[in-house]
């Protein structure tokens, strides 16, 4: 693993760190361990005045890997997706969640592509439980795109100041966001 991140920070330099970044992003989303903003942030602060050019083919290629983990769920679950999820230790949690999966809409989708929960899982779950396919392309494009569009106009706004609190606390921050969220609509829905 060791290896794998510190060859992901190396092409944050590369001549081609874009290409990179999109492969990375898109794989990232079905099969991959190491998120793109690990190659994402140190290309920003390289380049500032790049921020929203590399969010964005951080956001297409990812949102074209969750198609794929989408495909992957549907078509050859038991072949990749499964293997794939029990090697990330989710395979009997996956299970259990698959018939209360589809009930919760876009949340699930929503969720794991704004948090540090890996979202390869749930795109490979909303093909393998059905989740329609427009609610999972435009959930992913809402989730992804806030994720890398914060990182990208806080890095854009402040620099490599703000690079701790992204790399560290990021994830925690949108994290008690979305629970916020949750709280919030839970409770306007039961007063």
């Amino acid at each position: 693993m060791k290896r794998l991140y510190d060859w992901t920070m190396s092409m944050a330099d590369h001549p081609y760190a874009l290409w990179v970044l999109a492969v990375v992003s898109f794989a990232e989303s079905s099969i991959f361990p190491i998120p793109p903003d690990l190659l994402m942030i140190p290309m920003i602060i390289a380049a500032p005045h790049r921020a929203f050019l590399i969010a964005g083919v951080c956001l297409a290629a990812s949102v074209l890997g969750g198609l794929a983990g989408y495909a992957i769920g549907a078509l050859a679950f038991e072949q990749v997706g499964r293997p794939i999820l029990e090697a990330l230790g989710k395979g009997e949690a996956a299970m259990e969640f698959n018939t209360r999966f589809n009930d919760m809409g876009f949340w699930p989708v929503l969720i794991a592509g704004l948090t540090p929960f890996p979202y390869k899982v749930i795109t490979i779950m909303s093909g393998w439980t059905g989740m329609p396919l427009a609610t999972f392309i435009v959930t992913s494009i809402v989730a992804r795109g806030l994720r890398f569009f914060l990182v990208a106009a806080l890095l854009w706004k402040f620099g490599p100041p703000i690079r701790d609190f992204i790399e560290r606390r990021l994830g925690l921050a949108l994290s008690v966001f979305v629970l916020i969220l949750l709280g919030g609509f839970a409770l306007v829905r039961y007063i």
